[in-house]
């Protein structure tokens, strides 16, 4: 078969890398297109992954309406030359609106159920939509359910293993409490009016207080009091990372959901809620979200609190919980975008 796979942002590496990997090597012709975001081009090309990059960043709402409308005129161009039989991508606007175009079967990934914009203008082109069973909305005839996380495609332990060594490269000392957080920049089209945090530095003096050490990843630029926390390892390290820190405190809800499945305790502090973070809250008592107009507070205090308890087995323990109850997310993709071959 001849499959696209469409990436817009460093996750959606993560999600597809290992798909592609199995199959190219099961014989398939895969192209992959991207557009530029944050550490996209870095981790392609530190996987390995051959690619076109189609578009570059944007920097604002406006700006992103055209650099997808670039984006997805250079996709259709190509399209047009590769006459795939399946076109891939999480959230799907510019591949399914290609591959209605060219004749092509598109698969759709998503987990965001409050991205209306996102939704009508790619499930209605679509012709799967594929979600986590943990998604609370309905999308019809063409919704495919699965037991999993976007995440255990590629944090599934029979997909990862942790490099003990992160810790000495990253400078951090492991006798002392490591937290990792995680600052969003609030620009997509699903984050417009949306909030966390109230004081980034706060956030940060208040954890070291409890006697952590703190490392930072931002969609933004750090204020200048912070700026010597930013991570310093390789963007490809980052979920080593989240393995040996001992909590993440974040306003993003896929950092969260990284660290919760690799066994770290997240808080996530967001207005927004997601049938994922709120399973793994409710369920597996992995995640602790606040939403409500108090987050800030409650979230920190909840942190400060975590740094303080001492049974760290116990969140192998929920891990293993969720393992059992779910799939290795990676063989859900390669059978979808199979699936009509």
């Amino acid at each position: 078969m001849k499959v696209v796979v469409t990436v817009q942002h460093p996750g959606h590496v993560h999600f597809f890398k290992h798909a592609i990997r199995e199959l190219e090597t099961a014989g398939h012709e895969v192209h992959v297109f991207a557009r530029e975001n944050e550490v996209t081009a870095a981790l392609l090309s530190a996987y390995g992954i051959d690619y076109e990059m189609l578009a570059g960043a944007s920097a604002s709402l406006p700006s992103l309406a055209r650099v997808q409308l670039t984006y997805e005129s250079r996709l259709l161009a190509r399209a047009w030359k590769i006459d795939p039989d399946v076109i891939a991508a999480i959230g799907g606007v510019a591949a399914s609106h290609v591959a209605a175009a060219v004749g092509a079967r598109s698969v759709v990934f998503y987990d965001t159920e409050h991205a209306s914009l996102i939704k009508r203008l790619a499930y209605p082109f679509a012709d799967e939509v594929c979600t986590p069973d943990c998604y609370t909305e309905d999308e019809g005839d063409k919704h495919v359910r699965y037991p999993g996380y976007h995440e255990l495609a590629y944090l599934h332990p029979s997909r990862y293993t942790p490099d003990e060594t992160v810790l000495d490269d990253a400078g951090v000392d492991p006798d002392d409490p490591l937290v990792v957080c995680r600052f969003s920049s609030w620009d997509s089209s699903h984050d417009v009016g949306q909030g966390g945090f109230d004081d980034l530095t706060e956030v940060v003096e208040r954890l070291e207080s409890a006697g952590a050490t703190v490392q930072l990843t931002a969609e933004v630029d750090l204020p200048p009091e912070l700026a010597d926390r930013e991570l310093s390892v390789a963007p490809e390290r980052m979920h080593d990372l989240l393995y040996h820190a001992d909590l993440t405190v974040g306003e993003g809800a896929t950092t969260a959901t990284e660290s919760a499945l690799l066994g770290t305790p997240a808080v996530y502090v967001n207005s927004l809620r997601l049938g994922y973070t709120t399973e793994l809250a409710d369920e597996y008592g992995l995640v602790f979200q606040y939403n409500g107009p108090n987050r800030h507070e409650e979230g920190v205090r909840r942190a400060v609190e975590l740094l303080g308890e001492t049974d760290g087995g116990r969140w192998q323990r929920r891990r293993a919980r969720v393992l059992e109850d779910k799939r290795d997310v990676t063989d859900v993709v390669v059978d979808r975008v199979l699936a009509g071959g």
